[in-house]
Order: structure tokens, then sequence, then C-alpha cells
């Protein structure tokens, strides 16, 4: 099961959470307890990393902006 990064809509609270695809609607914010939080990308939940050839871009998706290269 991958660990996400999200940030609470509410609150503005950061926070990780191990949760399967099917779990990923049911996440609320563990500092108010609010459902709308909104997933970010981290290098984790991109599937890459620096050490393990990745780029470690948060910045975007595409993988195309001048800090993926």
């Amino acid at each position: 099961m991958p660990i996400y990064e999200f940030q609470c809509a509410g609150c503005a609270h950061k926070f990780e959470c191990l949760a399967s695809r099917e779990e990923l609607a049911q996440v609320r914010c563990p500092a108010c307890g609010a459902s709308r939080v909104r997933r970010l990308w981290s290098v984790f939940s991109a599937g890459g990393s620096a050490s393990q050839g990745g780029s470690g871009c948060t910045a975007c998706t595409s993988r195309r902006c001048s800090t993926c290269h």
C-alpha cells in the first residue's frame, strides 16, 4: 500500500496516509476531521526518487519542467 501526502482544505494541515486506491475517497484530516482533503504530488506518490533515477520534481506532472531535467 502506498503512502500519500494530503493537505486539508479546511485547516491547511499537511499529513501522510497509508491507503489503498479504494480508501483514498475516505481519507480525513487527522487535525480537524474534515473530509475535504487534496492529494499532493510527492516523490513517493509519483513512483520514483532521486536516488532511484526519478527526477524528484514535485512542481509538475508532465516531467518536462526545468526542475525535471
